[in-house]
């Protein structure tokens, strides 16, 4: 009995903390828990499903939608520690996604690798990643990307290119290696 009684003060907590350092979220779904304290940069869209969780315990984590951007959280979806997601355009996450510690999901590279462009403002490609997607822990998730659903990408991948539904894509670039 004290032992749900501790954990309902930590549910509640959570749920407070969520309420605050996403306060500035266009939308904020019902029961949105966050343990830690993340950097959250909400100048754009910043929409978060219901029952979405966020750690930024280990390592912060990184929540930014740029003016003029969307950054879209499906319901149900988990999001770990030390993650930077970062919207210039639009990153869609679907609902029940898993993102592991240390994911980068980044719709912009920042600078062009023409030396000559370097300072002109960054061009984006939206990201799209489907319902009930897994990313292991230092997954790299390059601009212009959709993971389809029920897709799976192993620790450390860099994903360059469209990855299929019901897929398991290791690797540097990740390629599919089973179909599920």
């Amino acid at each position: 009995m004290i032992r749900r009684a501790w954990q309902r003060r930590g549910d509640a907590v959570a749920t407070l903390r969520a309420r605050w350092y996403l306060r500035r979220a266009a939308r904020l779904g019902a029961r949105v828990r966050l343990r830690g304290r993340p950097v959250v940069i909400a100048r754009g869209n910043l929409l978060i499903g219901d029952r979405v969780q966020f750690v930024s315990t280990v390592a912060t984590l990184e929540l930014v939608a740029e003016r003029g951007a969307t950054l879209e959280i499906g319901e149900r979806s988990l999001i770990n520690f030390g993650c930077s997601i970062v919207a210039i355009e639009r990153v869609t996450i679907g609902p029940r996604a898993l993102i592991g510690p240390h994911c980068m999901i980044m719709d912009t590279g920042f600078h062009d690798v023409d030396p000559e462009r370097r300072l002109e403002p960054p061009t984006a490609r939206p990201i799209t990643i489907g319902e009930n997607v897994w990313l292991g822990a230092r997954v790299i998730v390059m601009p212009g990307v959709t993971i389809g659903d029920d897709s799976v990408i192993g620790i450390g991948s860099v994903v360059t290119h469209d990855i299929p539904p019901r897929s398991v894509a290791v690797g540097v670039p990740a390629k599919v290696v089973k179909t599920l």
